[in-house]
């Protein structure tokens, strides 16, 4: 799908540049809706990227904005620039700096270890800038009229990480996997202070979620049908059936078909929902009952 053209309900895949917000993409898909007489169409994404981050965003349109909460659990990846000797206040170029050491003794062997300690499940506090709730409210919002912001840790998962490339002592290169809710502003704080020497991010970018990449920039990418959830099992519904679901009723269980991409060894099992496929399209998740499989996600008109 080209990027003016109408949406389309289903998971858009696009390319958020650096300077714009989440919002500000989805602030877009709300124009193209309106000036194709879709006023009503919910719109939504997957997954916040900051003003400085560019990568992949994904763009709920439709009934898809029912998938919202699938999407966090997801393996996210990113390519993160890394600036050595300064710390600022929102960790990310974009702060002011709040501490400042030489980092001449850093070397790409102790660089490898200091990150070890971060990978698995940890306790990680996140910006006072970021989008973390507190009461209600975003803490960036908070954190910039002024307020005292104190962050409470969270349980994060980190999958893997490695240096892509060094330019010691000013800055290096990192690729690292970790489940949604990570905030790699924090790891570069932490990594700093690890280190003795303070550090701050000044470029990030996902490059996929899930099994999805990065389309790349000012290109769009819709998914619909099987394309959606493949790492849920399916089951392929008659009529009869898909009739039965919407109108609440249960029907047998019968046969699944597997799942058509796993998630990478050693990343926490999501929970996958069975997904019911009929002519193609996505129109229900599906959850055991006593009589057989019930409906706890109504698609209304597929996807």
């Amino acid at each position: 799908m080209a990027p003016h053209e109408a949406p389309t309900p289903g998971i858009h895949l696009v390319h958020k540049t650096v300077g714009q917000s989440s919002f500000d993409v989805i602030r877009g898909f709300k124009r193209r809706a309106f000036e194709a007489g879709q006023k009503t169409l919910a719109l939504g994404h997957g997954g916040t990227l900051d003003p400085f981050a560019d990568g992949l965003l994904l763009v709920l349109a439709g009934q898809a904005t029912r998938l919202m909460e699938l999407m966090h659990p997801l393996p996210k990846t990113y390519v993160a620039e890394v600036a050595w000797g300064v710390e600022t206040d929102t960790c990310d170029l974009q702060g002011t700096p709040v501490s400042e050491a030489g980092a001449a003794h850093l070397a790409p062997g102790a660089l490898d270890a200091a990150l070890a300690p971060f990978l698995g499940w940890t306790e990680q506090i996140p910006p006072a800038t970021s989008a973390k709730k507190i009461d209600g409210e975003a803490a960036y919002k908070k954190a910039h009229r002024g307020e005292a912001v104190i962050m409470k840790p969270c349980r994060v998962f980190l999958l893997s990480a490695r240096w892509l490339a060094h330019d010691l002592p000013r800055r290096s290169t990192l690729e690292l996997t970790c489940r949604g809710g990570y905030y790699v502003r924090s790891l570069a704080r932490e990594l700093g202070r690890a280190l003795g020497c303070g550090a701050h991010l000044t470029a990030l970018r996902r490059t996929a979620i899930g099994p999805w990449t990065d389309p790349g920039e000012g290109l769009e990418r819709l998914l619909t049908g099987m394309d959606l959830l493949p790492w849920c099992p399916s089951r392929l519904l008659s009529d009869e059936e898909a009739d039965h679901l919407s109108h609440g009723r249960a029907i047998p269980v019968g046969e699944a078909l597997p799942a058509t991409w796993a998630m990478p060894a050693g990343f926490p099992d999501p929970g996958a929902p069975l997904r019911a496929m009929h002519g193609g399209r996505l129109v229900a998740l599906l959850k055991p009952a006593e009589e057989g499989l019930r409906t706890f996600a109504n698609l209304r008109g597929g996807l």
